[in-house]
């Protein structure tokens, strides 16, 4: 059979092709999946990170059962679903408890409490007055104040003459008398306010009278209202009646209590509260069953006080009631999705976050920036759900805003979106409120990838608070009813999500500084003012250190144009950069760059000794950064600017010493010493160049390893006779290879192709330094002269 002409075998060679890529692809990112996770658990922070781990899980989903098993719905909130009544149900209907209590209290008649001290002090008057009067024979013989207080007549005097036998009362004016005080006694005379009071409160037929230690029930009409003149009068006289005095005798009576009028009994409240609630504690609770189906309430419902009642007394039960398996089953899924999104954070952080991973204090504040958020948002949410798009919003848009200044917009995007996941779970919020999170997530990040001013927070306040604003409006329009009490709802909760944003934005403002040294990082913002000549670190270093502060300068400039040519942070490079020899300022004279021409101090000392100081200059930079309190970001450029690079110049001056301390030796030993750190018969021991290497670390980022190659070539360019274009090109890209080959960049991710773009802005930077200049021939009447 012939083969297949070319044309088809490249045609099925290109069909295969987009299925290996995506194959190759899965099988790369797998095995970079596998060998970092062979990686972290050898780290030393592997334990750190475990723990992290398995607190983070256990407190998400404690918050998140917790959160799940209370009432997510206030009162007034316009419900988007009908709830049912899933388990029988017999629970107190606290509000007609309450009503048929209340009804009870209205009904207990009032205490009032008898003046026994002034009732009897008239029965006294009043039963005594025939023996007053016995020896009376006219009425002008009768003391002015007593005829005034009796209203005495001939009549009367008369007739009380008639009821005193032998001088002293007789039986029946005592029995008529005792009648009266008893029939006056079920008669309460109170003042105005009290009358009015009576007459307005409660639902109570009767009164309560205590008098002379007796508890007597009287008819509410039977109080007598001390204002009320003639009624009174009326009264009094009707009771005088009753008590069998006669008709001429009864004015005195009369004249008698009105005269001095007084209330005959006192409103007791203390009384009359116990008793009420004595009353009210004697009726039973009103309980109502609620059989399984029940309708609780419908879509488009507002809330009522007693629809949440019921819907918290059937949540209650059924959490009570549900069976074991049920619960545990609940559980069991919501520890497997903190799991998930946990191991996702994980993952992340590990691939995409190094920084993190690296550091204990990192890998702490991300996990407690990422708890704490959950916690507020499930408990503002439970407190108050009608501040549920507030509460939802806010607490993940600040956990995006504090990471995108951490580790970047990318970060804060993927945890933000994780992390609204757990809230949206935590809170049962639907994908309306998820989308609302997103955008909040994406404008935050988008806003703080670099923060060089405070603008930046007032911008994103006003950019996100439209953006949630809008997005919320649409998700809710989708799943509210758009009824009257829908649309006051929907405004209701837009402004609430809107707000969030300031708030949001506020808050990162005012806990800038604080979020900066929890994660040991630097926002342009602090940069820039870092940056400012005018620093005290760097006053210092110019009046101590001149030369090195220039030479910081120009490395500064070469780095910042290198870190812009592959898109860099180039004012994180330009800082770090200023910064990272502030070590030399402790002992200058021993840099070339400030010894200005003078004598070298190392030509007097041993090589060992000169390798201390030259190290020592690493060590003195950190002590310092760390005293001024410089981030931790820019304390990576100092100690990591020389790596773990071999100190040539010493190297070679302690091999010469070693040579000549061994009396000389062939060109063939000495060319065999090269690699140092063997021994040769005649010469001795060589040193070795793990001795003459700085400690480290080697640079960690993108940013730090352009500063290594500036720096070099900075230093290495001085040496130049002729600094052409060519030879600078050269001198750059050898120094890059030397590093390249020493392994110097092997954990800051930089690529070949982004070696090969620095390589080229540091050499047009440093010919644009260090150009030529035009050779001008000197005047013909100085040549003359010379």
């Amino acid at each position: 059979m012939p083969p297949e002409p070319p044309s088809r075998l490249g045609t099925r060679t290109d069909l295969l092709r987009p299925g290996l890529r995506p194959k190759r692809l899965t099988q790369a990112m797998s095995e970079r999946v596998r060998s970092w996770t062979v990686r972290a658990l050898l780290s030393p922070n592997a334990t750190l990170g475990i723990g992290a781990f398995l607190i983070f899980v256990l407190v998400a989903s404690l918050v998140i059962s917790w959160s799940r098993s209370q009432p997510l719905a206030g009162v007034g909130r316009v419900m988007t679903e009908a709830k049912t009544v899933r388990v029988l149900l017999r629970s107190e209907d606290a509000a007609a408890t309450e009503a048929a209590r209340e009804a009870a209290r209205q009904r207990t008649p009032r205490v009032y409490v008898a003046d026994d001290e002034a009732l009897s002090e008239i029965a006294r008057q009043l039963e005594s007055l025939p023996r007053t009067l016995a020896s009376v024979s006219s009425l002008d013989e009768v003391d002015a104040s007593i005829r005034t207080l009796y209203n005495l007549t001939d009549e009367s005097l008369r007739a009380l003459r008639g009821e005193a036998i032998d001088g002293e009362p007789s039986t029946l004016w005592r029995r008529s008398i005792a009648s009266f005080m008893s029939s006056l006694a079920l008669r309460p005379i109170v003042d105005e306010q009290t009358w009015q009071r009576a007459t307005q409160d409660g639902a109570f037929a009767q009164l309560k009278l205590l008098v002379a230690g007796r508890e007597i029930l009287v008819a509410r009409g039977e109080m007598l209202n001390l204002g009320d003149q003639s009624k009174l009068a009326q009264a009094i006289d009707y009771a005088a009646r009753d008590a069998g005095v006669t008709y001429s005798l009864r004015g005195v009576l009369v004249a008698r209590l009105m005269a001095h009028a007084k209330p005959t009994y006192r409103y007791d409240s203390a009384l009359s509260a116990a008793a009420q609630n004595a009353e009210a504690e004697s009726i039973a609770p009103v309980v109502r069953e609620n059989p399984v189906g029940q309708v609780i309430y419908v879509r488009g419902d507002v809330l009522s006080e007693s629809q949440y009642a019921l819907y918290q007394a059937e949540l209650r039960a059924y959490n009570e009631t549900k069976p074991t398996w049920h619960l545990a089953t609940r559980r069991a899924a919501v520890i497997m999705l903190c799991v998930a999104i946990g191991l996702a954070i994980v993952l992340y952080t590990g691939l995409f976050v190094p920084d993190a991973a690296r550091s204990p204090t990192r890998i702490v504040s991300l996990a407690f920036v990422l708890l704490a958020g959950l916690i507020v948002a499930a408990v503002a949410t439970v407190i108050e759900p009608a501040a549920a798009p507030i509460s939802t919003i806010a607490p993940t848009m600040f956990v995006a805003a504090v990471l995108a200044v951490a580790y970047g917009y990318r970060a804060a995007l993927a945890y933000g979106c994780l992390h609204g996941l757990l809230v949206c779970v935590a809170v049962d919020a639907g994908v309306g409120e998820f989308i609302s999170i997103v955008t909040a997530i994406a404008v935050a990040a988008w806003q703080l990838r670099d923060i060089r001013d405070r603008n930046a927070l007032l911008r994103l306040a006003l950019l996100a608070a439209p953006a949630i604003a809008l997005v919320s409006g649409v998700t809710q329009a989708l799943e509210i009813p758009l009824t009257a009490p829908g649309l006051r709802q929907i405004g209701h909760d837009v402004l609430w999500a809107a707000s969030s944003a300031l708030l949001v934005a506020g808050v990162v403002l005012f806990l800038l500084p604080a979020i900066e040294r929890a994660f040991g990082v630097a926002t342009s913002l602090t940069l820039a003012e870092l940056r400012d000549p005018k620093h005290p670190l760097l006053r210092e270093l110019q009046i101590r250190a001149p030369g090195t502060y220039n030479h910081s300068l120009n490395v500064a400039a070469i780095s910042e144009a290198a870190s812009s040519a592959i898109n860099a942070d180039s004012l994180l490079t330009y800082v770090g950069a200023l910064y990272h020899d502030i070590g030399k300022m402790n002992k200058p004279e021993y840099f070339v760059e400030n010894q200005a021409g003078g004598p070298n101090k190392h030509d007097k000392l041993s090589p060992a000794m000169s390798l201390l100081i030259i190290i020592g200059h690493v060590k003195d930079g950190l002590e310092l950064a760390r005293e001024y309190g410089l981030p931790r970001d820019l304390q990576h450029f100092i100690e990591s600017h020389h790596g773990t690079t071999l100190i040539e110049f010493f190297f070679h001056r302690a091999k010469q010493q070693a040579l000549k301390q061994s009396g000389g030796g062939s060109s063939e030993r000495r060319a065999g010493d090269s690699s140092g750190g063997e021994r040769d018969d005649d010469a001795g021991p060589m040193p070795s160049e793990v001795e003459f290497r700085y400690p480290g670390p080697k640079p960690r980022t993108r940013e730090s390893a352009i500063l290594m190659i500036a720096d070099a070539v900075e230093s290495a360019t001085r040496t130049l006779s002729e600094p052409t274009p060519a030879r600078i090109d050269g001198l750059v890209r050898a120094i890059a290879r030397k590093r390249l080959l020493d392994g110097q960049f092997d954990d800051s991710n930089l690529t070949l192709s982004e070696l090969n773009d620095i390589v080229e802005s540091i050499s047009r930077s440093v010919a644009s330094i260090y150009h030529g200049r035009v050779v001008y021939p000197e005047p013909a009447s100085t040549a003359t002269a010379s």
